[in-house]
């Protein structure tokens, strides 16, 4: 499972890294999040969960738990 927020230092933000791995390993469980940036449609794989900061403890489990169990 990959975990990361849209926002992280050089050429390669957290969008590209879902659509990096969705190309080459699509069996691999992504969420995305972000304090700063609402994805627009299309912009993550349609099966890529976005949750928006700042988030609850108790949603990121439920998340990671619906993600890894799809």
């Amino acid at each position: 499972m990959i975990f990361t927020d849209i926002d992280m230092p050089g050429t390669m933000d957290g969008l590209k890294l879902a659509a990096f791995f969705r190309d080459r390993w699509p069996p691999i469980k992504i969420i995305v999040t972000s304090g700063r940036v609402i994805p627009g449609p299309g912009e993550l794989p349609s099966d890529v969960p976005f949750l928006a900061k700042p988030y609850d403890f108790d949603l990121v489990v439920r998340s990671v738990h619906n993600t890894m169990n799809e």
